[in-house]
């Protein structure tokens, strides 16, 4: 056995031992598992900063609760939402080479967002909540911003989750429906803003949670304006969904006297200077597991997009030196011919991005597209560009915003049955005579490249609009063909323990999906429909 499948065979082993443990008793979620002592707390005022760290730690999942720190990540999103997003792809042929990737979901891959969520992160926002809540604003306002871009990841993974009825035994921890938990999250943000607007004005000089702060800068007003933008990231989702609930959230979002993200320079990321090390550094850098997919090839090198050699490195085999080559989803490789493609750039010491100032200038694209605002949708698609070009050290921005370029044709480096042509075929010129949908298709291809290499919201996207348009899986694995090839996965599925462990909530949170509890099912907010 490769030393690569020794190691699997560990995480794996540890993931059900996790599960077991972690997701199937959500009374046994509540008991604090994080390791911090009642002195932990005490010292140096950090009783509310030390949870926030923990917290912000476990959105792009690297919290090191002393069982290692890389693994979970890649269990939690590299194997899936990194890769069904169309972002990335393993070089190595993980399980045999059917896994995930051809749609044979790896449940103990699958159930690591959840498990890990409701075991470490989850129990820390709840104890946040309640230890700030009456004395603390400013650090209660920013619990609740941060509760909000933790469990849109999870609700969006899975579909119902339990968010409202979380360490709530005389309700039975109670799953709520997508929409109940949207709703719920537009609700947190209400009162985040309130507070830290509260907070800010009387106390204009405040700066309780900069030394704890590795999101942003320290200030909350900088809090606030992610509060909006990520207000406005979950209107667009809903948008087909409940359009008008969609339109009314994103307009509060816009009109917010405190602002939102419009400068390359603000960026929501979890910063490496503080003790943090981005997980996908080290399944990139190390351990040589991180590589461009098919899809991202087929765009960036159509276009020529000069952000190509920012996110990847060029191929070390002689045979494509100074390529950028990538591989398709779903061929069941069983090689490792694919070691020398494009890896990430990303390193370690990389900070992990989870939104960016080009992210909001997209959004409030679509938005004008959809009439709801009356911002001219081009010059916001056109500024999303330019931001993302600027966030990179990219100046030379006129040639391609002209560019009637269009994707290219996917060749594989070693099996010719695996070329397909390219699926993409918008170009990044905007023309105002387009009809709204391929507008639509510009905007979301756009935004898709400029959130790179964030699988998360990406994979999101691409469901919810289906852009851009992404190579199929060659082969499908799916069980009972429950996965459409060309439709794709569109969820998770359940963690599987929990139908042995606690079937009843097992039952409530299949009832509250409203469809079968497999890959194929779509969510509340994917309505497969643009309109």
């Amino acid at each position: 056995m490769t030393k690569m499948g020794k190691r699997l065979i560990i995480i794996m082993g540890i993931c059900c031992l996790f599960g077991i443990s972690c997701t199937s008793r959500f009374k046994d979620i509540n008991i604090d598992r994080s390791g911090i002592t009642d002195e932990d707390l005490k010292a140096d005022n950090n009783d509310h900063g030390i949870r926030l760290g923990i917290i912000q730690q476990g959105i792009y999942f690297n919290y090191d609760y002393g069982k290692g720190k890389n693994w979970p990540f890649q269990m939690t999103q590299n194997l899936n939402a990194d890769m069904f997003s169309g972002y990335m792809h393993d070089a190595k042929p993980l399980n045999g080479g059917s896994h995930n990737s051809d749609y044979n979901l790896q449940d103990g891959w699958n159930s690591a967002m959840w498990s890990h969520t409701y075991a470490y992160i989850f129990p820390q926002i709840h104890h946040s909540e309640d230890s700030t809540r009456t004395r603390f604003p400013a650090f209660f306002g920013i619990t609740k911003i941060l509760k909000v871009e933790v469990m849109h990841r999870v609700t969006d993974y899975y579909g119902p989750i339990v968010y409202t009825h979380f360490a709530n035994p005389e309700n039975g921890y109670l799953p709520d429906t997508q929409e109940k938990v949207y709703d719920q999250f537009f609700h947190e943000l209400d009162t985040a803003v309130t507070v830290l607007s509260e907070h800010i004005t009387k106390n204009p000089q405040a700066t309780e949670f900069a030394k704890f702060d590795i999101l942003l800068d320290g200030r909350y007003s900088s809090w606030i304006k992610f509060a909006n933008s990520l207000r406005m990231r979950l209107a667009i989702r809903i948008a087909t969904a409940d359009p008008e609930r969609a339109r009314s959230e994103f307009c509060k979002a816009l009109d917010n006297s405190w602002g939102i993200f419009e400068k390359e320079s603000e960026i929501v990321a979890v910063s490496t200077k503080k003790g943090y090390s981005n997980p996908l550094g080290e399944i990139n850098r190390v351990w040589n597991e991180s590589y461009m997919s098919a899809s991202m090839e087929s765009i960036l090198n159509g276009y020529a997009d000069p952000r190509r050699e920012v996110y990847f490195e060029s191929c070390t085999d002689k045979r494509f030196e100074g390529q950028f080559r990538g591989i398709r989803q779903g061929t069941c490789f069983a090689h490792n011919y694919y070691r020398d493609l494009s890896k990430l750039t990303v390193s370690q010491s990389t900070d992990a991005v989870l939104m960016t100032a080009a992210e909001v200038w997209f959004l409030r694209a679509e938005a004008a597209l959809r009439g709801w605002t009356t911002e001219n949708a081009g010059t916001c698609y056109e500024n999303g560009i330019t931001t993302s070009f600027y966030q990179h050290g990219i100046y030379k921005i006129d040639d391609y915003l002209n560019s009637s370029a269009i994707a290219s044709d996917f060749e594989d480096t070693y099996d010719s049955e695996n070329n397909i042509a390219a699926r993409c075929r918008v170009s990044p010129k905007w023309i105002e005579e387009d009809d709204k949908e391929v507008k639509l298709e510009k905007i979301i291809t756009q935004k898709w490249l400029a959130i790179f290499p964030e699988g998360c919201e990406a994979w999101a996207e691409q469901r919810r609009t289906g852009y851009p348009r992404l190579f199929p899986v060659r082969f499908n694995n799916s069980r009972n063909n429950c996965i459409d090839t060309e439709l794709m996965i569109r969820r998770l599925n359940f963690p599987g323990l929990l139908i042995a462990e606690n079937k009843k909530q097992y039952d409530m949170l299949v009832k509250a999906l409203g469809g079968e509890d497999n890959g194929g099912t779509r969510l509340w907010w994917d309505t497969g429909r643009n309109w």
